[in-house]
């Protein structure tokens, strides 16, 4: 069996990459599949959405070596449970900042498929999914994600900024196409914080829908019961069974199970 590997990234910050890191794993985990959250964001928001401790698993991840068996297994070793069933993670905090910085400054420096390789430590072996966060910063552990991904997912809110981020990230994925020989696809696009009683976003929607026509996802709405949840340490999945007769949680969490969904019939 070969494992998925999806990278969620934006060139922005504020849009709702961890949102969507942490639902759409916990969303896989509770169809049953196995997944391995990758952190690559030095705030380490994966770990504290998940009421979850942070760590230097991804600092390691990313500088040691595969061809010793004590380091291979060294960085199984910084695999760790979330508490759901079948969902782990790699934690990272502010050590990844200097991960990224012995990648960019080794000579010459790491090549484009080093996160893939990296993460062939963990690929098969009963997992079926990778979900990468990333870091808005336009460094290369983004750049290297992007080419790590079989499956890409560009959350956006509903603002010219994050929506030239997609545009950029867009551009990117050309490149690495054109240029790296990419083997990947953009899963699609995905409006965050979307509110069809303003004007504004359904603008931005329409301007969307033009510029990648057939690419958006359908949109997460805005609500507060994402920032209640992770204030919890809970998925959007928690939050909605523990608050039953919440409508906005309910949605909410149907609307992160159309992205499951969606991810699931990806081939």
């Amino acid at each position: 069996m070969s494992t998925k590997i999806i990278t969620v990234v934006n060139r922005k910050g504020g849009v709702g990459k961890t949102t969507t890191v942490v639902n759409l794993a916990h969303g896989l985990g509770l169809e049953g599949k196995h997944v391995l959250l990758i952190d690559l964001d030095p705030q380490g928001n994966v770990a504290s959405s998940l009421n979850c401790p942070q760590g230097d698993g991804v600092y390691y991840l990313l500088t040691m070596g595969r061809n010793a068996p004590a380091e291979v297994q060294f960085v199984k070793a910084q695999v760790a449970a979330t508490g759901r069933p079948g969902v782990w993670y790699v934690p990272g905090g502010s050590s990844t900042v200097r991960a990224q910085n012995d990648i960019a400054n080794r000579n010459p420096p790491a090549p484009i498929s080093h996160i893939r390789e990296m993460l062939a430590t963990f690929t098969g072996n009963g997992l079926h999914y990778i979900v990468i966060d990333t870091s808005p910063s336009i460094g290369g552990l983004q750049e290297r994600a992007l080419w790590a991904a079989d499956l890409v997912v560009v959350p956006t809110n509903m603002d010219y900024l994050s929506n030239a981020g997609v545009a950029s990230v867009a551009s990117d994925l050309r490149a690495l196409l054109e240029g790296h020989h990419w083997s990947g696809k953009l899963l699609g696009i995905l409006p965050t914080f979307y509110d069809a009683r303003t004007r504004a976003a359904r603008e931005a929607m329409a301007m969307l829908e033009k510029a990648f026509p057939g690419s958006l996802l359908p949109p997460v709405h805005q609500s507060t019961v994402f920032a209640a949840a992770s204030a919890e340490g809970q998925t959007i999945f928690e939050y909605a069974e523990a608050n039953p007769r919440n409508p906005y949680a309910r949605r909410a969490a149907e609307e992160y199970r159309a992205l499951v969904r969606a991810v699931l019939k990806a081939r």
